[in-house]
């Protein structure tokens, strides 16, 4: 029996330049926090290797202290062995940084810097396919066919890189087989580079990263923790959490005539964990200008509650009547200016963005006079 922990994309130094405050440097100590809570996790599942599986670090020239430091978190349990493979983030072109990782690395990191195999136990091979740069432009894990092993021997497989493309241009020749693993004879393919947990097939996986960096994939950070019983048996799989912050996206459909603060407040968890949460509210459906302006006003409030709170509108109509702009002025610029912008938004002859553009600025009139309204 062989277990180890299966882990990708911890992005070390990722600067996170699109926010602000003091948020950029608690998500990237959340990161470097990531090697002590994978650590912690092999030691209690009695797992003695952790596989990297591409883009441990954010860029091809990633700090001296982001480096050094992950490598002396790493250090502190010399059983637990640390492979590393290179990724697109952190790839081989990067000639200068794996030459200075191979003179700081300690004795329990191992480096997969070459497509050659690399015994993790007796009787255990790893077949790693380093990323030789950005865009390989071929499927580097295509060696791991011709690779003759030992009869018994367990076949692990560790790869960064897309099992499908995305381009319009067809099929790209660097994507990786879906079937590599049945190809290959392998008993588990360990895949990097997608963010959120996938399973291709019941022996490849992408094991997500360990820390949402985004939106996108709506779902916790995890680790996975694979123990393969033996030659050709099923590899069993178990997620393990490892993230410190929650990142969500989080659906509020609303009709005319609901109030929009009760339904806010159902979506947004617990006050003990807004922290480290960052939320981004979808609202959707109808409302009028007033029950909008409530709900801007909602979430402005519960902002400083939350690592992250924004609150997208593009999807939420509002219905404006005379009775709505009396609220703004009865006569004079202001109630000009109003209806203006009125007759705007609703202009089918106007382009979307424009009408978009109008509604908008109707909203933040309304909010303003509503703010200086004894």
């Amino acid at each position: 029996m062989f277990r180890f922990i299966h882990s990708s994309d911890l992005h070390l130094g990722k600067r996170f330049g699109n926010f602000e405050g003091d948020l950029p440097s608690r998500l990237r100590e959340a990161r470097h926090n990531l090697i002590t809570r994978l650590a912690a996790h092999a030691r209690e599942q009695n797992a003695t290797t952790v596989l990297l599986a591409g883009d441990t670090f954010d860029t091809e020239t990633p700090a001296a202290q982001v480096r050094r430091q992950a490598f002396t978190e790493m250090a502190y349990d010399p059983a637990i062995r640390w492979v590393i493979l290179p990724g697109n983030h952190d790839s081989l072109q990067a000639s200068q940084l794996w030459t200075t990782l191979r003179a700081e690395a300690p004795e329990n990191v191992v480096l997969a810097v070459e497509p050659q195999p690399v015994e993790l136990a007796s009787g255990v091979v790893l077949l790693p396919a380093p990323c030789t740069t950005r865009r390989p432009g071929r499927d580097l894990t295509e060696w791991m066919d011709g690779q003759a092993t030992p009869d018994g021997t367990l076949r692990i497989g560790l790869a960064h890189g897309g099992i499908r493309s995305f381009s319009e241009e067809g099929a790209s020749s660097e994507v990786i087989a879906p079937d590599r693993a049945r190809r290959a004879g392998l008993d588990y393919l360990a895949l990097g580079d997608w963010h959120g947990m996938v399973g291709v097939d019941p022996r490849t996986y992408y094991c997500g990263t360990p820390e949402p960096d985004r939106f996108k994939h709506d779902a916790p950070g995890t680790a996975l923790l694979v123990t393969i019983a033996g030659p050709s048996m099923l590899p069993e799989i178990q997620a393990l959490p490892t993230a410190t912050f929650v990142w969500r996206s989080l659906d509020l459909h609303l009709l005319e005539g609901d109030a929009p603060e009760p339904a806010l407040s159902s979506l947004l968890p617990a006050s003990r964990e807004r922290r480290n949460s960052l939320f981004r509210v979808v609202a959707s459906g109808h409302t009028r200008l007033a029950a909008r302006g409530e709900l801007v006003a909602a979430v402005e409030r519960a902002v400083p509650d939350f690592a992250f709170l924004e609150l997208d509108q593009d999807g939420l109509v509002t219905q404006c009547e005379l009775d709505d702009l009396d609220q703004i002025d009865r006569g004079g610029a202001l109630r000009e200016a109003a209806n203006a912008l009125l007759a705007e938004s609703t202009d089918e002859r106007r382009p979307l963005s424009e009408r978009e553009i109008a509604r908008a600025a109707l909203m933040r009139l309304y909010s303003y006079t509503q703010a200086i309204t004894p």
